[in-house]
């Protein structure tokens, strides 16, 4: 089976099903059945077929202004351009009026992107076809910069829903695989473990949110554990959310995941957790648990790598326990749920 980074790259598909629920959708079941020599043959086949079921329904279109030199009004009159018509004896007026167009920034994101992986040199011939193929629908849509796209500016709304899952892809394609070299020309680049962790991240909760209904799983705010909550000091204060809370009555998990290239640091010849990590996880539970109740736990959940030596720990401080897991995703899935499963039923039981 195929790896990237030591990770069957049929369970990235699966964890992005989790974290893009459009990818449960008929559409997309076949490319579970695929093997991909790379990741960035698993990110172009799901967005030929996310794009190919959008132009079923139609490229999202929005409204932009146009100006024109026209016979007869449209729109609203540009006093300036009249005028300027008349004093050249041209019975023609400026009319400035808005139109539904397909040239807006999501399709433009889409097309560049298309563009991109076509123009690369190590995706195989059989996904350049599949997105060429498409590439005509956006004939009336402009090519841009894909490097200056401002992603956390893109607003979503009713009409363009079914994009945001293509916009997130688009995303791990442009910032994730594909760098640009002072020269302008492309290169190959690893999928980063940035990205790899927001995704790990993403499907752990999601994956609890769907299979441990009796859970409530969200990503929480903690807030600090101060007596003076009116000082000017809480204001310098980091702000803490955990990438995961599972909450069972009055019994609280909160899970931080990490994906590292490394899941240890090695001091003084000897490997030991990454210390930040630990005082991370610590600082969430201690003020959870303002009431020193003890019914808050903290975990750390590792996605395994290929290091010989792997963190494990259980242990209580001070009425808390602490726990440091890893999760196998070198493996077929239904392995990666029994371990999922695992960990919950080993606390909440």
């Amino acid at each position: 089976m195929i790896k990237d980074k030591g990770i069957l790259i049929r369970n990235i598909y699966y964890m992005l099903t989790y974290a893009f629920q459009e990818l449960r959708k008929n559409n997309y079941d076949d490319i579970a059945k695929e093997d991909f020599e790379q990741i960035l043959e698993l990110f172009a086949e799901i967005l030929y077929k996310g794009v190919s079921l959008q132009l079923k329904q139609g490229l999202y279109k929005e409204y932009v202004n146009c100006h024109e030199i026209l016979p007869v009004l449209k729109g609203r009159l540009d006093i300036e351009d009249t005028i300027n018509c008349m004093i050249q004896h041209k019975s023609l007026l400026g009319c400035d009026y808005d139109e539904l167009s397909e040239d807006n920034i999501f399709n433009q994101i889409i097309k560049s992107t298309i563009l991109l992986l076509i123009r690369n040199n190590s995706l195989r011939h059989k996904y350049k076809k599949g997105l060429r193929s498409i590439l005509p629908f956006f004939g009336n849509v402009h090519e841009l910069n894909l490097m200056t796209v401002k992603w956390k500016l893109l607003k979503f709304q009713r009409n363009n829903q079914n994009y945001r899952m293509l916009m997130n892809i688009c995303y791990f394609i442009v910032d994730g695989v594909l760098m640009t070299t002072q020269k302008g020309e492309f290169k190959m680049a690893t999928f980063t473990d940035e990205h790899m962790n927001k995704l790990f991240e993403r499907f752990v909760l999601e994956y609890y949110r769907k299979h441990h209904k009796y859970l409530k799983a969200n990503s929480d705010m903690v807030e600090w554990d101060i007596y003076d909550t009116e000082s000017a000091v809480v204001d310098f204060l980091p702000s803490m959310k955990t990438d995961i809370s599972l909450h069972n009555g009055d019994k609280i998990l909160i899970i931080d995941t990490k994906y590292y290239g490394s899941m240890t640091q090695t001091q003084f010849g000897k490997s030991t957790i990454h210390s930040g990590n630990m005082y991370q996880i610590f600082t969430y539970v201690k003020n959870k648990d303002c009431d020193n109740s003890g019914n808050v736990s903290g975990m750390l959940l590792y996605a395994k790598t290929e290091e010989e030596t792997v963190p494990e720990l259980d242990v209580v401080i001070g009425k808390n326990r602490f726990l440091v897991k890893t999760l196998d995703l070198n493996q077929r899935f239904d392995e990666i749920s029994k371990q999922l499963d695992l960990i919950v039923s080993l606390y909440f039981t």
